[in-house]
């Protein structure tokens, strides 16, 4: 994501945002997963191992990769989304999410995953924001114990690749195994389906 000088918009005032930071909180503390969904098949590949991608996608670019690693891979995939959706302009997000990454804030999500026992492998995607990954998928992986699994990233990006996502991922989940991400360009997701390919096979998942 591209770095721009911060700007106190209406959209967003500082009045607002720290309103829905204790909102958001508050939320978080009374129930962490207003809305939780399960997925529920764990159908097992590669070797009797347990798959599932989770994802967050804004514009639809990390949806598109998702789609295509499901579609090579099988597993479970869930989508997470947003109780309160990002503004739709672009620089009110990037300055939203600059705020939510300072804050260490985690909005609430109305879908997720209440559940990881089942499975060994978990492939998380997201948008390089801010050189790490979205505040949704942060408050994901905050949330959960990855003691025992596998977890590899996939990135979309606009230029900053993978970012400093390998090393946050490790800080976040400390007894997991980190595996080798995929970096993928926002313009290039429609042609991604050979990269997914290479980068399933040098992390020895396949169907």
């Amino acid at each position: 994501m591209k770095k721009f000088v911060q700007h106190e918009t209406a959209s967003f005032s500082r009045r607002s945002f720290i309103t829905a930071i204790t909102a958001g909180l508050f939320a978080v503390a009374v129930h962490p997963l207003m809305a939780s969904t399960s997925a529920a098949s764990t159908s097992a590949v590669s070797g009797g191992q347990k798959v599932l991608i989770v994802y967050y996608s804004r514009s639809g670019n990390t949806r598109v990769v998702a789609e295509s690693i499901h579609t090579a891979l099988g597993g479970d995939i869930v989508e997470l989304q947003t109780v309160h959706p990002y503004p739709e302009e672009y620089r009110a997000t990037t300055e939203q999410a600059q705020k939510e990454l300072k804050a260490n804030y985690f909005p609430p999500l109305k879908t997720s995953v209440d559940d990881i026992s089942p499975y060994d492998v978990i492939l998380v995607g997201s948008p390089n924001w801010w050189g790490t990954f979205a505040s949704p998928v942060r408050g994901f992986l905050a949330q959960h114990d990855f003691s025992g699994k596998k977890i590899a990233p996939f990135i979309t990006h606009e230029g900053s690749a993978l970012g400093k996502s390998v090393a946050d991922l490790k800080t976040l989940c400390p007894s997991a195994t980190i595996l080798d991400g995929l970096a993928v360009r926002g313009g290039r997701v429609q042609g991604s389906q050979a990269d997914v390919g290479q980068w399933l096979k040098r992390l020895d998942l396949s169907k």
